[in-house]
């Protein structure tokens, strides 16, 4: 009996997860959801807003009458932010968040993060990145060295490797399964070190127009 395997999932989009001050003391619950979600935590930092940092990073909600407790909620304690990766990344995070609200959250959505951990429409427990504008700019914010670009999927991505690196690599596996080294992973990196299809060919005629 045959049994079909799914393709190898492409984590295609980042999004930013903040775990708020009032349940940080829940942290490593709540990175168990996520890892059981199908999320990869690609970055984690433990930090503390002050009430400026918390108004540039909050800069869109500036002039909200909710604006200056939240400025005193986030600022009030550490806070755990966390890059999020996986295929639809932000809406699937955005789901398992459940209403901003979490007195709704609790009435519509009792499973989701905001209903077990939150506590009212401002101590909402945990944050994430409403589009992918605003993943890039808040991911920017709290892990300025990260870069955020978005990786080929789909039909794209497998006729990429399809023409690139496929063909190389199962000559490379073929050739491992008969020689059986001690160290597979050192002898196939060495072999497509020395078989690379891209490698540079030296002209050894410099006089002929065409190596």
């Amino acid at each position: 009996m045959e049994v079909s395997m799914s393709p190898p999932q492409i984590y295609v989009e980042k999004t930013l997860a903040i775990i708020k001050p009032d349940v940080v003391d829940k942290e490593e619950e709540i990175q168990d959801i996520i890892l059981r979600s199908g999320f990869t935590i690609v970055q984690r930092r433990k930090l503390r807003f002050s009430p400026e940092q918390c108004s540039n990073f909050y800069v869109e909600q500036y002039g909200k009458m909710f604006f200056p407790n939240l400025t005193v909620y986030m600022s009030s304690g550490p806070l755990v932010a966390m890059i999020l990766a996986r295929h639809k990344a932000i809406s699937y995070w955005k789901e398992l968040l459940g209403p901003s609200n979490s007195l709704i959250a609790k009435e519509t959505h009792p499973d989701s993060l905001r209903a077990i951990y939150g506590t009212d429409d401002l101590r909402n427990a945990l944050h994430g990145s409403n589009d992918f504008a605003a993943a890039e700019r808040e991911i920017r914010f709290m892990f300025p060295k990260v870069i955020v670009e978005p990786i080929p999927v789909g039909q794209a991505a497998k006729d990429y490797l399809n023409l690139y690196v496929i063909p190389t690599l199962l000559e490379g596996l073929t050739k491992l399964c008969k020689q059986k080294p001690a160290d597979p992973f050192i002898w196939l990196a060495d072999w497509l070190l020395k078989n690379n299809p891209n490698k540079p060919k030296l002209c050894h005629h410099p006089n002929t127009e065409q190596c």
